[in-house]
């Protein structure tokens, strides 16, 4: 999988890290990254098929 470097600001880094780990929704901050960005490319895929701006 390539890496990917991104600056995140300290309070959304300590969010993030508050559902990661042991017991926790995500076993790293990398799962809980992917997912976010899953989920945001499938909202945004919503509201372009609402918009008629995808081609199915």
């Amino acid at each position: 999988m390539p890496k990917v470097s991104v600056e995140i600001p300290q309070e959304l880094l300590d969010d993030l890290n508050k559902h990661v780990g042991d017991d926790k929704k995500f076993v790293n901050q990398s799962d809980a990254i992917r997912t976010a960005i899953r989920k945001m490319l499938d909202m945004m895929d919503e509201i372009d098929k609402r918009h008629g701006r995808v081609k199915e």
